[in-house]
């Protein structure tokens, strides 16, 4: 008799918490609704909170919350309370952050060393050190949470999504000639480079390398896999039909979401993402091995040479040329010693971002200026008539050095290198499958983030967590293999 009395309540319940959640969407304002809404995720699943965090990355300019704050503001505390709730409620399982995290630990001591130490205050670099933190939870809840296919997915589509959304604005962006006049490609063409919801072209393009490589690697992978007969666990809630009808237009979508992603990305003409778009190619190739992977580095490797042996003056004139200007960018000189022509003025702008970054590390070698100071000590350090700082060296292993100094490079090149090991050991262990096109594709975006470092700083405007989740991603499938 008492099971027979408690089933009527669970529906009469689940009724009436309805009937309140109506009520609530009909008097409530649409504030308080959101609201609501951003401090229930995280509290559902960890992973919701870190889905919040990724996508907040392309919001954060164009959606200003009460009080002046960025979604990603309100998102990044949120995400820490999710994560903090699962940790509590799952004393006895696992973490199984590898060894990762002891490099994510030396990293960040280092930086608060440098901040301790730094000769220019410590208030930007808590900043910068709080911009860390924040990518540091980003992997960690990625690393903890993400363990079943739907989480996996959730990730992967945040991850793609974000960047999908700005590339889309930034095409139209360049077709309706919407921005900045420097932002003119050409005084004779009415295009505009696309800039997105970042405010630069370059921090744009560089948000764009760290998705296309996981959409295309995961694009082929469910190609693939919907050609193949399905398996039993393909049709277990679904006819055979259905499934590869569903599996066709997610590899239709990906592939379009590809496509859109790489034509933003030319439309940024950004030199610096287009060279670290060619290294996250020829990252994806070597990731994928076998005859095929080497007849693509082939064929990339004799292209580039094509184009480098005077290849360019067949494309568009606007294109040929700044694929030429890439030369003058890879030229190291004293920016002091150099006349500035309107032909020459960007070069030597950049040069003199880096030439001061330089000096900064021979001045402070061993911790640099401070973290977060490279805009404070720049007046101290800057060559010829070039005073404004852009507020980076244009090349994220110099523009560390100077602010960290040697110990933050190195520091930062073993947290690298980690994620780099992760995703090795993952592939060896990975068999055919969307699992291993994912981490093909996290290959793809790590090099394309080295080689766009070379040009630029990409882990401004909170684009860190779009990376390091990415590293994670690489940490949570090799698990997956282990069967952990």
């Amino acid at each position: 008799m008492t099971v027979f009395a408690q089933q009527p309540a669970r529906p009469i319940g689940a009724i009436g918490l309805v009937v309140l959640l109506g009520m609530l969407i009909g008097l409530a304002p649409w504030q308080w609704l959101l609201a609501a809404l951003l401090v229930l995720l995280p509290l559902l699943d960890p992973v919701l909170g870190l889905g919040l965090l990724i996508l907040s990355i392309t919001a954060q300019d164009a959606l200003r919350l009460p009080g002046g704050l960025t979604l990603t503001q309100v998102a990044a505390p949120l995400a820490i309370m999710g994560g903090a709730v699962w940790v509590l409620a799952h004393p006895k399982r696992r973490l199984g952050l590898g060894r990762s995290s002891a490099a994510w630990g030396i990293f960040l001591t280092v930086l608060l060393v440098a901040i301790s130490l730094g000769p220019y205050g410590s208030g930007e670099g808590l900043k910068e050190l709080w911009r860390w933190g924040i990518g540091f939870v980003a992997w960690f809840l990625t690393v903890i949470a993400v363990r079943r296919p739907w989480q996996v997915a959730l990730v992967i589509g945040c991850l793609i999504a974000g960047p999908l959304i700005n590339a889309v604005i930034g095409l139209n962006q360049f077709v309706s000639g919407d921005g900045p006049p420097a932002f003119r490609i050409s005084a004779d063409l009415p295009y505009m480079r696309a800039y997105g919801t970042l405010g630069q072209p370059n921090s744009f393009a560089a948000y764009l390398n760290m998705a296309w490589p996981l959409a295309l690697a995961v694009a082929i992978g469910i190609s693939v896999r919907a050609l193949q007969p399905p398996q039993p666990t393909d049709t277990q809630h679904a006819q055979p039909g259905r499934w590869r009808v569903a599996m066709i237009l997610l590899a239709v979508g990906l592939w379009s979401a590809t496509a859109i992603l790489l034509a933003a990305l030319a439309a940024s003409f950004s030199r610096g993402a287009w060279i670290g778009a060619v290294v996250g190619l020829l990252g994806l190739l070597l990731a994928v091995g076998g005859r095929s992977a080497r007849i693509g580095l082939i064929v990339v490797g004799g292209i580039t040479v094509l184009l480098i042996l005077g290849g360019a003056q067949f494309l568009p004139p606007t294109i040929a040329e700044r694929l030429r200007s890439i030369s003058g960018s890879l030229r190291l000189f004293d920016p002091s010693t150099v006349t500035v022509t309107p032909a020459n003025f960007a070069v030597v702008e950049r040069m003199a971002q880096l030439w001061a970054g330089w000096k900064m590390f021979l001045a402070y070698p061993l911790l640099g200026v401070g973290p977060g100071n490279y805009s404070n000590a720049y007046p101290e350090f800057t060559s010829g008539p070039w005073f404004a700082s852009r507020g980076h060296a244009h090349n994220y292993y110099l523009h560390i050095a100077a602010e960290a100094g040697l110990l933050g490079v190195l520091s930062y090149l073993i947290l690298l290198a980690s994620a780099v090991s992760t995703v090795r050991r993952a592939l060896i262990r990975a068999s055919a499958g969307i699992r291993r096109a994912a981490l093909i594709g996290i290959c793809g975006i790590i090099a394309a983030t080295v080689g766009h470092n070379l040009f630029e700083h990409v882990h401004v405007l909170h684009m860190t967590i779009q990376l390091v989740t990415v590293w994670g991603l690489a940490l949570a499938l090799a698990r997956s293999f282990e069967g952990t």
